[in-house]
């Protein structure tokens, strides 16, 4: 069971670099409505990563903390670049023999101190008057391993430079290589269920030439 848990951890990590990171994108696409080069940095302090698992005898919940994050994002064209870093070694689900079990043996933090997402196309743009949808597509990369992605964030208006998003999504961890969490006794679900709430400033860095 602590070896589930600790596996369940692992996934949450990536989910959390990997929603932080389109929020980010989210916000390039809808705050500017000439084509031109913005950019936004995520504050750490002010975004959440919540992860759940599923299983026969209980539900495990945790938590992963933002590192850093930079994106770069072109409206005219949608492309976007840059990097959203969550730090491993920062997985808690409140259980001290768990987390132990996640770092050491699941994760790896000590090799593996950094779970990454780089972004590469952002679909739609942000309504200044309303919630708006935002699909951001790009490489996640968790345990050596690179992984597409594709995420939908709901974007709330600006406002001034200072941007908010979340996201709701599962991760599929066993379909991406990871063993399943489930044992002899216990069965637990094959995906991992990431909630993620970013904060961040956009910054505009004027228009293409």
């Amino acid at each position: 069971m602590r070896t589930w848990l600790s596996r369940t951890l692992a996934r949450s990590a990536c989910s959390v670099a990997y929603a932080a990171l389109v929020f980010a994108i989210l916000i390039f696409s809808g705050s500017t409505t000439h084509a031109q080069e913005s950019a936004v940095n995520l504050d750490p302090a002010q975004s959440t990563i919540e992860f759940t698992l599923d299983s026969t005898l209980h539900t495990v919940h945790g938590t992963f903390k933002l590192k850093s994050g930079h994106i770069s994002f072109d409206s005219a064209t949608g492309k976007a670049s840059g990097e959203i870093i969550v730090d491993a070694a920062s997985g808690d689900s409140d259980n001290e023999s768990r987390d132990k079990k996640m770092h050491q043996q699941i994760l790896e933090s000590q090799k593996y101190p950094e779970i990454v997402f780089t972004p590469q196309h952002v679909k739609g743009a942000v309504n200044p008057q309303g919630v708006s949808q935002v699909e951001v597509s790009g490489i996640f990369r968790i345990h050596g391993q690179d992984h597409d992605i594709t995420m939908v964030f709901a974007v709330q208006p600006p406002t001034g430079d200072k941007v908010k998003a979340s996201t709701h999504f599962s991760l599929p961890y066993v379909q991406w290589g990871i063993k399943s969490a489930s044992t002899f006794l216990l069965h637990a679900s094959d995906t991992v269920e990431i909630e993620v709430h970013a904060s961040g400033q956009l910054i505009p860095t004027g228009p293409h030439r």
